[in-house]
């Protein structure tokens, strides 16, 4: 069954809007940050590295954002071009803004962290001027990351696309992508992440992210309570990860669950964005959700055993390859309902 209808007629596939970033991952890796040296630049960021890996799936993707007036800037916005993603509604900072940049440390393949300098940065600086209606009409699906909300003007920017969207017919993606770098409070972050859960037409996240969105209006929920409001809210799609134990996709009449195919992991970080944008493609193929599921999960499988997300993002016949390897070795790893 179909959950979430999109109008062919529409030029984008998705039109996503929030971070992106500079990433430096160790090349002297299973050691302390502290004691890397060696180090290899990415373009990273949630909706930057989704964006990537829909354009690697064969969608057409565009992307509202600001970057840095400098050379990373540059180098941003010619990686996405090189990748055909529509870079015309990429803006340029004011020149005291820079992009963030993200230094991971590797100690083993089950335990990361993340050391972000998001102070001043670049993409929290778009404007709700520089959201245009014309741009957002031209997709069949806009994807808002809840980073993008942590300061003004960029949450409201992200509240103007989702109003655009809701009047226009774009369906409204919402990957709340929690990132506790330039937030002030939890009460905060549970008003904003809400505002657009309950405009939205799909959510992912983990269960620490719903967790933080429904601290004041109901703490303490089950996965199963989640899902229920979420769909009452006007959702067709509820996404709950839950890491290594899998995820559920949740609709008004069934659940959908999957574990991880299994990889040996390089790293434990990576594989939300590769899980997104498969999993969104599915929908946009019109594939069931057990489909989109195994999609998403075996793509968040091949990029947490690869060294960076962005440049390792699979195409579709690789996706494809990699599940029928694994179910060979492993036995079927269809989705249950």
């Amino acid at each position: 069954m179909q959950y979430l209808s999109f109008d062919p007629d529409k030029e984008f596939d998705l039109i996503l809007i929030g971070r992106v970033c500079i990433d430096f991952n160790p090349l002297d890796y299973f050691k302390p940050l502290s004691e890397s040296c060696e180090f290899r630049k990415y373009l990273g960021g949630s909706p930057a590295n989704i964006a990537v890996g829909l354009a690697r799936l064969g969608k057409k993707v565009g992307f509202i954002g600001r970057v840095s007036d400098d050379r990373f800037g540059e180098y941003v916005v010619n990686f996405f071009k090189k990748e055909g993603i529509d870079v015309s509604n990429i803006f340029k900072a004011e020149k005291e803004h820079k992009l963030g940049l993200t230094f991971t440390e590797i100690l083993s393949p089950d335990e990361s962290s993340i050391l972000m300098y998001r102070e001043g940065v670049a993409d929290l600086t778009l404007n709700p001027s520089e959201v245009s209606e014309e741009y957002i009409k031209r997709a069949k699906a806009i994807l808002v990351s809840g980073t993008a909300l942590a300061a003004s003007p960029s949450r409201e920017a992200c509240f103007k696309a989702v109003q655009l969207a809701k009047k226009n017919g774009v369906k409204v993606i919402f990957d709340i992508d929690y990132r506790e770098y330039n937030w002030k409070s939890k009460d905060e972050i549970a008003v904003y992440y809400s505002y657009v859960a309950e405009h939205s037409d799909m959510i992912m996240g983990s269960r620490e992210e719903f967790d933080l969105t429904e601290s004041i209006s109901a703490p303490g929920r089950t996965d199963e309570q989640t899902a229920a409001h979420w769909l009452a809210a006007g959702n067709k799609i509820v996404i709950i990860k839950h890491g290594k134990k899998g995820s559920t996709a949740h609709t008004a009449d069934n659940e959908y669950s999957i574990k991880p195919f299994p990889v040996k992991a390089f790293k434990s970080f990576g594989g939300g964005d590769g899980y997104g944008s498969a999993f969104i493609y599915g929908l946009l193929e019109g594939l069931d959700i057990t489909e989109c599921l195994e999609l998403g999960s075996a793509s968040a499988s091949m990029l947490v055993s690869a060294h960076g997300c962005s440049e390792f993002m699979p195409t579709i016949d690789e996706i494809r390859a990699f599940i029928k390897k694994e179910k060979e070795e492993y036995g079927e790893m269809v989705a249950r309902g």
